[in-house]
């Protein structure tokens, strides 16, 4: 059948540069360029190009560009070229649109409507060159209060485990399945060298991570992969998750064509059988359920280690983490709308969930009316791109921040939103062992670390600017921040006043 969807892409390619080398044919792993022997030319495929430009950057002769092929509908704000190439698309498959990565919707990103304050006079800023300035974090639950012995002065409280971070910013949940696993050990090496921790998703652990085990998040999802008593052993924090920002409500699929040898050992499934996460925990189904589920973690761990519940940002996220802190959970991770996935339903990622800055605000605002705040950690995560963001977050309420995209393009990736076909150019979002080679564990590491440091350079900046020289006396304290073009409603959501207040 002939099909009415239109390339979204052109491959430009300057013949007087292309030396015929091959490069691109090699490179793409979308096949969308092919070498014809006889003619001794090499040919593009536009439909097939997804925009990853992983054969304009290795083009010895810089003779390629990508540009985009937008179509020449009749203007209609209604009927927009993404809608009516979806409508066609599903006129020829009869089943769901997937999409990888977040939402590309132009919803409002409020970090970007958000200023930081700054001293001048009266509290003067502070050098962070010669002034020491501490991005050490801590997470976990926290009691109100330390009782000491008074001859020892040892402690009498209990106090829970903590997780000590150097820079407040962890690589959030990328499973091996829907990451290549030289992509994992990228992100686990990273994590040891700048002090923080990488989250395994809900894929279970590969045996070769064992050895980064003190900078492990071990996820419990819905359909249990690859857990088992040494795996939740090998975990700094163990997290539940019950839900992730780029499909609320809904459970993970992984394809069978991406269940290799090395996957099904980790998830403890059939090679090339469909990996299906249901919506729910069967298991829970109230907050008392949850209360269980933790406990039993606990237990099984001795208490040593602090319990996270992952949920996604939702218009309830405040009562509901509120149920969750009660429920005995030391930390609690919230996922906004931008968060990415390697794959989901196109309409859910666009259309279910609430933005990260505005569930971070209600949670960290109802918590502290409760006078619970202190009882758990807050990790907030979903489209966090830069330093700047990562301060904001922690000033509207969170201890600390995932990062997931950011990570993931500082491996390479382009954001062209295909990691569920498998065939990512880049070797991350793919189990194609020619494509999964091409990242170095070490390269990769060492770029993700670099990534890391800037990040902690500028928020020393950035803090010694404010006059704070502690993340600490940073948390919630919104009096640092100021909205600029935002309506009375979103302001008083956010806690915040606007410019000029």
């Amino acid at each position: 059948m002939k099909s009415y969807i239109a390339a979204r892409f052109r491959v430009v390619r300057d013949e007087s540069r292309c030396i015929q080398c091959q490069v691109c044919v090699r490179q793409c792993g979308f096949g969308v360029h092919c070498y014809d022997a006889e003619e001794g030319a090499i040919y593009s495929h536009d439909a097939d190009c997804v925009g990853c430009h992983r054969c304009v950057t290795f083009c010895p002769t810089q003779a390629l560009a990508i540009t985009e092929l937008p179509l020449a509908y009749r203007a209609n704000a209604n009927w927009r070229p993404e809608v009516i190439q979806d409508i066609l698309k599903q006129a020829e498959t009869g089943g769901m649109l997937l999409t990888g990565m977040g939402s590309d919707k132009p919803y409002p990103v409020y970090w970007d409507h958000l200023l930081l304050n700054a001293s001048q006079v009266t509290n003067p800023s502070i050098d962070p060159l010669r002034e020491p300035m501490e991005l050490r974090t801590y997470l976990g639950g926290r009691p109100e209060r330390v009782e000491l012995e008074p001859q020892t002065l040892r402690p009498l409280t209990r106090v829970l485990p903590q997780v000590q971070l150097e820079v407040p910013v962890m690589f959030s949940a990328m499973s091996f399945g829907s990451i290549s696993l030289n992509a994992q050990k990228s992100l686990a090496r990273a994590a040891m060298a700048a002090g923080t921790l990488f989250n395994t998703g809900e894929g279970g652990l590969h045996a070769d991570l064992y050895d980064y085990r003190d900078h492990a998040i071990v996820q419990v999802a819905s359909g249990r992969f690859g857990v088992h008593p040494s795996y939740l052993e090998a975990g700094r924090i163990i997290e539940i998750k019950i839900g992730q920002g780029a499909k609320p409500g809904i459970g993970g699929h992984l394809p069978g064509e991406k269940v290799s040898e090395e996957v099904a050992v980790t998830r403890m499934i059939p090679v090339g059988t469909d990996a299906l996460s249901p919506a729910p925990h069967h298991d829970i189904y109230s907050i008392e359920d949850l209360r269980q589920l933790i406990y039993a973690l606990k237990e099984a761990t001795n208490y040593t280690k602090p319990v996270s519940v992952k949920i996604a940002a939702v218009h309830n996220a405040a009562a509901i983490a509120s149920g969750i802190a009660r429920a005995g959970a030391d930390i609690i991770a919230l996922d906004g709308v931008r968060g990415a996935t390697g794959a989901a339903p196109k309409t859910i990622r666009d259309n279910v969930g609430i933005p990260i800055e505005l569930a971070l605000a209600a949670v960290d605002t109802r918590l502290r009316q409760e006078g619970i705040r202190n009882q758990v950690s807050l990790v907030a995560a979903g489209g966090i791109r830069s330093s700047a963001d990562v301060l904001k977050a922690i000033a509207l309420g969170a201890d600390a921040v995932y990062i997931a995209t950011s990570a993931l393009v500082a491996l390479g990736c382009r954001v062209c939103q295909m990691c569920y076909t498998g065939r990512c150019s880049w070797g991350i979002a793919t189990q194609d062992p020619y494509l999964t080679k091409r990242i170095n564990p070490e390269i990769g590491a060492e770029r993700l670390t670099n990534l890391l440091r800037s990040w902690a350079i500028e928020i020393k900046e950035m803090l010694g600017g404010m006059g704070v020289n502690a993340l600490e006396s940073l948390r919630g304290n919104r009096l640092h921040l100021r909205g600029v073009d935002l309506t009375e409603q979103e302001l008083r959501i956010l806690g915040v006043r606007p410019a000029g207040e």
